[in-house]
């Protein structure tokens, strides 16, 4: 019979797992751009293989993150 602990435990494990799969879902797909399509520099070959559908340089996406970050803390 599973203690209070087991469930706790289960419902943590459900949790981060829904918290994945909306972060997986989240992620861009398809084919990455050449260049970012805010300033217009090329997004390194690197860049592209390793974040697939990506349309951003790692600045102009780190910039974007920040903003969004500091705007849902509000």
């Amino acid at each position: 019979m599973p203690d209070d602990m087991d469930r706790a435990q289960a419902i943590n494990e459900q949790i981060l797992d829904d918290a994945l799969a909306n972060h997986c879902r989240a992620m861009p797909k398809g084919e990455s751009l050449t260049h970012c399509e805010d300033c217009g520099e090329p997004i390194p070959e690197g860049r592209r293989k390793a974040s697939p559908g990506c349309h951003k340089c790692i600045t102009c996406q780190a910039e974007f993150e920040a903003i969004h970050a500091n705007w849902r803390a509000l």
